[in-house]
């Protein structure tokens, strides 16, 4: 089957397949995609603001995050296809013979390698939907008053794509016999999660304090 670039095939294609009964895409790469999402809002909000005299002293850190937050886009779709092709490697490893004692050592190794090279994927993707939510959350103070809504978008889509992305990160390590690279992935992805959603809470409070002022 030949390999499909969703990013070149429309929107609808690649829902259809994520929802159809196959293996891929699955829940990290549609995690990746949400993270893509998430990037777009940010974006809209920095790029309706940056020109604005009022916003002029913040302007250079927001034109720097907006850039960053565009690489970050590039990155997600990335994760979005690379997590299908890692899944598959998955698949493969478990398809390998398993006749001799040999076959069954090499099989038990590149199970490993590829639960190693599955888990890795949604692990960026936590990781650098951590890093957008940060940005998201700065940009709460330095931003067009009338983006606010968009900025709450960004938020809840990068707090859903890290999550997406560690539990997809714990699916893995649930098998993987590494004790040490379990216990430190573990526990990364636990303390992404909760800064997540703290951030989120802040940045929810912070809009609605700035909405309420309007009233």
């Amino acid at each position: 089957m030949a390999k499909i670039l969703y990013t070149k095939e429309p929107l609808e294609r690649y829902l259809e397949d994520a929802a159809a009964g196959t293996p891929t895409p699955g829940g990290g790469s549609v995690s990746a995609l949400v993270g893509a999402l998430a990037t777009t809002m940010a974006n809209m909000t920095a790029n309706m603001t940056i020109g604005r005299p009022e916003f002029k002293e913040t302007e250079a850190t927001l034109k720097e995050m907006n850039q960053d937050i565009q690489r970050m886009r590039k990155e997600f779709l990335g994760l979005m296809h690379r997590d299908m092709e890692v899944y598959q490697a998955v698949l493969d490893a478990y398809r390998l013979p398993k006749s001799t004692p040999e076959e069954k050592d090499a099989r038990s190794q590149a199970i490993q390698s590829a639960l190693k090279g599955a888990m890795e994927v949604p692990l960026q993707t936590a990781r650098l939907s951590l890093n957008l939510l940060e940005h998201a959350h700065k940009m709460v103070d330095m931003s067009n008053p009338n983006l606010l809504g968009d900025v709450v978008v960004a938020s809840v889509l990068a707090n859903a794509a890290l999550l997406g992305g560690k539990v997809n990160v714990e699916v893995n390590l649930a098998l993987i016999r590494d004790e040490n690279l379990v216990k430190k992935t573990r526990q990364e992805v636990l303390q992404a999660a909760k800064r997540s959603q703290t951030l989120l809470e802040e940045v929810m409070k912070k809009v609605e304090k700035a909405i309420n002022k309007t009233h």
